[in-house]
């Protein structure tokens, strides 16, 4: 079977890049469709399953990008892997740092999206390259077990309290973390990118079903049934070990796989049984430069944030906050104003990837 003939696969990945821009940009925060939100602390909206989904879909990704170095680590592929992650992990400085004016290193994140990407990718990596894949799967089982072991040991499941806190408090302090929860907590920590490790492997996996299924339909069967058994089975952990994308706790990965892996089959049958493509070039464009499109929509973001706009009775005001209230809250309303001014912010950072594609300009993982 032709790998090739899985229209599906970026498909699935320029879905989730753009619902990544989608929830991360909405017209205005305080109106916002509970879909739209990340759960506060404990808990599952849909907003939480796209980060674990585009890791999923770099995972399956992978195992068609070795196929050329025959699944070895050869000193090419690592050199390969290597560079490709420090340039991910590079462009999450450039665009956590953006726009520059008011640099402080002493405040620097060190940890994000990207950064998150990057490790997780070499990691994983590593990890299906050197580890025989039959032992895979016990592997990442044992890596989540000994997750949940950690947190705990050393703490409990609580936003103040946790060990994936505590870590990198010590490790970087308060000042080089994640403020958006009140207080120093960086939801990219340290300690919580070992699970997010075993999300890359799982779609690591997937990819070896894909890549090696000689019939389609039975292809999504099987991928459907092992979609059940994740979600019941994190559905029985989360009793134990709450699910919580912020500490990226494994009953959460779990859950997102099991998700993930319930989608995928029904795009590969309507994509690449049924051959219905005819609406997928907008999700392909996004797909193609997946990394490209999610620092374009940062980028993009602070700047209107950072364009000053002054309002008819003087209040000085940002374009980014002015084109809301000016432009699609005066004729959506509040919520709904929000959402299709999030919807326009998706379609801009589109066009610029589509000169992107048109050019064959392409950054990949």
């Amino acid at each position: 079977m032709n790998p090739n003939r899985y229209h599906a696969l970026d498909v699935f990945r320029g879905i989730t890049i753009a619902g990544m821009i989608l929830v991360n940009t909405p017209g205005n925060g305080d109106f916002t469709f509970a879909p739209l939100r990340h759960a506060r602390w404990h808990g599952f909206t849909p907003t939480d399953l796209v980060f674990p989904s585009f890791l999923f879909i770099v995972g399956v990704a992978m195992r068609f990008s070795f196929k050329s170095y025959q699944f070895q680590l050869t000193p090419a592929l690592r050199t390969k892997i290597l560079k490709r992650a420090a340039l991910i992990f590079g462009i999450g400085y450039l665009v956590h740092t953006f726009p520059y004016h008011n640099f402080d290193l002493s405040h620097l994140r060190y940890l994000g999206v990207l950064q998150r990407i990057a490790l997780s990718y070499a990691a994983a990596a590593f990890v299906v390259l050197l580890v025989p894949r039959r032992y895979l799967s016990w592997l990442s089982a044992g890596i989540l077990l000994g997750y949940w072991l950690i947190l705990w040991a050393f703490g409990d499941y609580e936003l103040t309290t946790n060990a994936v806190r505590r870590l990198d408090l010590w490790l970087f302090g308060p000042n080089h973390l994640y403020q958006g929860d009140g207080l120093a907590f960086d939801p990219e920590g340290l300690l919580s990118t070992l699970p997010s490790i075993v999300t890359v492997v799982l779609g690591y996996l997937t990819g070896i079903a894909v890549q090696e299924a000689e019939d389609k339909d039975k292809l999504t069967v099987q991928l459907v049934g092992w979609g059940i058994g994740l979600v019941v089975v994190a559905l029985v952990w989360n009793i134990g070990f709450p699910l919580n994308k912020k500490l990226w706790t494994s009953s959460f990965v779990l859950l997102a796989a099991g998700i993930d892996l319930l989608i995928l089959p029904v795009l590969i049958w309507i994509i690449d049984i049924k051959n219905q493509r005819q609406w997928t070039h907008f999700f392909v464009v996004f797909g193609a430069n997946s990394i490209v499109a999610y620092a374009v929509s940062e980028v993009l973001a602070v700047l209107l944030w950072s364009i000053p706009v002054t309002e008819a009775n003087g209040y000085q005001t940002s374009a980014y906050a002015w084109s809301f209230w000016h432009l699609t809250q005066p004729l959506f309303g509040n919520y709904l104003g929000s959402l299709v001014w999030a919807m326009l912010f998706v379609l801009l950072c589109w066009l610029i990837c589509y000169g992107l594609y048109r050019r064959k300009i392409f950054l990949k993982v």
